[in-house]
């Protein structure tokens, strides 16, 4: 695999806390070198250089809850699209959830899904399920689906009701060192609802999901990973009562972690005002304190990171009146603008803040090795442009579904490139000028001879040069 030099650009490590004007040598797949500042003398004569200056170079993204579809509804998704399409969105690892047709609840449907994932644009893990068929009645073969290869159990789109199962799931789950990712939702509770409980869904005449809910099946869910010492992931958390009993579990030592979407950021239950499928998910957009309670629990760590729960429907399955229509919309290819639009220029957080919880953050959930620009490790990083502005055009989305609730939005930070191990998994047109002077992203033609070329690592004195 030939090396590539990528040039003077703003190099971000959430990991690390790196913020700098840097070169990163990328060889064999893997970051070879980071030199911090840039030295343009001394970079080798005959590489392959991308000058990205005024472009930010960071960790790949990591999304930890995305419905891929395969197998079972691949009309909807499949690995190949869903994984073009985090690609176009600056993801480079992605955390599949095991409600596909059949379910991940078994060995073999497992090894199919890798299989298929061997030509996936970027890094595909798959979470088992936490019962068979996701029925909540009997027990997945929990040893077997690790060593199968799954990062974590989870009936997502589900809550597993039976106690004493989920129990002895978690169990089971940490003896493998397993987290249990939970879809919190009584259904006892929210049965019939298609938004929020409140005065909008009473002005609309539309059936509501109260908050209790999410918070009931959260409360219970707590209580049985403190009991247990396991790890319990909250999905998509949605109500300030849930950041609260999150908060408190974590004072008291539980071992508990949660994420929040960038839509529950973002949207409230007003945006149904208009009727439109494109808004509807589960658990349902809330109102502006529940919003503002969810930023506050990102924002001190009780929320620890922003997952999309990527849910891909089919335009005709949304078309329906909205009580009929699916829950669920896409947000891979919108990721990255719509973190650094309401986390950086919306609500003013550094960049290098807002990036933690879209890579090192989710990663360490999950215990990945991924979401950081660490020597040795794998190539796989972002480039964008953190200042421009892009509009979400549904219509040009590499996934085959367009239930966005971002459709003809503008956001900020676009992303430019994406490499996985060292390769291009995408690459916007923009990154590929080459004529010199035209732009940011543009690729160098190296000129003059230096003598006898050397491995660039041994050009530069050693994998690791930072400072002046």
């Amino acid at each position: 695999m030939e090396a590539l030099l990528l040039a003077g650009a703003r190099v971000l490590d959430p990991a690390t806390g790196l913020d700098a004007p840097g070169d990163v040598l990328v060889e064999e797949g893997r970051i070879a070198a980071v030199r911090v500042p840039p030295q343009p003398q001394a970079r080798p004569a005959g590489l392959p250089t991308l000058d990205l200056t005024g472009l930010v170079l960071a960790p790949g993204l990591v999304d930890i809850h995305v419905h891929l579809r395969q197998p079972g509804e691949t009309h909807k998704e499949d690995i190949q699209s869903g994984t073009l399409a985090a690609a176009r969105g600056g993801v480079t690892t992605v955390v599949c959830m095991a409600n596909t047709k059949p379910a991940i609840d078994d060995p073999t449907v497992v090894a199919a899904v890798r299989e298929w994932s061997r030509t996936a644009s970027v890094r595909v893990y798959p979470v088992g399920a936490v019962t068979k068929g996701l029925e909540g009645k009997e027990l997945s073969p929990v040893g077997s689906l690790a060593a199968a290869g799954v990062v974590a159990l989870s009936d997502d789109g589900r809550w597993v009701q039976d106690a004493g199962l989920l129990r002895r799931a978690m169990l089971y789950a940490d003896s493998f060192g397993l987290p249990i990712l939970q879809h919190c939702e009584d259904p006892a509770l929210s049965a019939g609802g298609v938004m929020h409980e409140g005065t909008v869904s009473a002005r609309l005449g539309l059936r509501g999901i109260p908050r209790s809910a999410e918070e009931a099946a959260l409360a219970r869910d707590l209580v049985l990973a403190e009991e247990t010492g396991a790890h319990l992931h909250v999905q998509h958390v949605s109500t300030a009562g849930s950041v609260r009993l999150v908060r408190q579990a974590k004072e008291r030592g539980v071992r508990v972690t949660a994420e929040v979407t960038p839509h529950h950021l973002i949207l409230t239950d007003q945006c149904l005002e208009g009727y439109d499928p494109n808004f509807k998910v589960n658990p349902p957009l809330r109102t502006e304190e529940d919003l503002e309670a969810l930023l506050e629990g990102l924002l001190d760590g009780t929320i620890d990171c922003v997952a999309t729960d990527h849910a891909p429907h089919a335009p005709w399955e949304k078309m329906p009146e909205l009580d009929r229509a699916p829950f669920g919309v896409v947000g891979l290819e919108t990721l990255l603008g719509a973190v650094v639009t309401r986390l950086v220029y919306q609500r003013g957080w550094r960049l290098l803040d807002a990036l933690a919880k879209v890579t090192v953050a989710p990663a360490r959930v999950l215990g990945l090795q991924a979401g950081r620009l660490q020597v040795g490790g794998p190539a796989d990083l972002v480039v964008f442009d953190p200042q421009a502005e892009w509009v979400v055009r549904p219509e040009e989305f590499a996934s085959k579904s367009r239930n966005t609730p971002f459709s003809g939005w503008t956001f900020r930070g676009k992303v430019l490139g994406t490499l996985v191990g060292g390769r291009w998994a995408y690459a916007d047109p923009e990154l590929l000028r080459r004529q010199l002077g035209a732009c940011p992203g543009k690729i160098l033609e190296t000129e003059g001879d230096r003598g006898p070329q050397k491995s660039p690592r041994d050009f530069w004195g050693g994998p690791v040069e930072v400072g002046p």
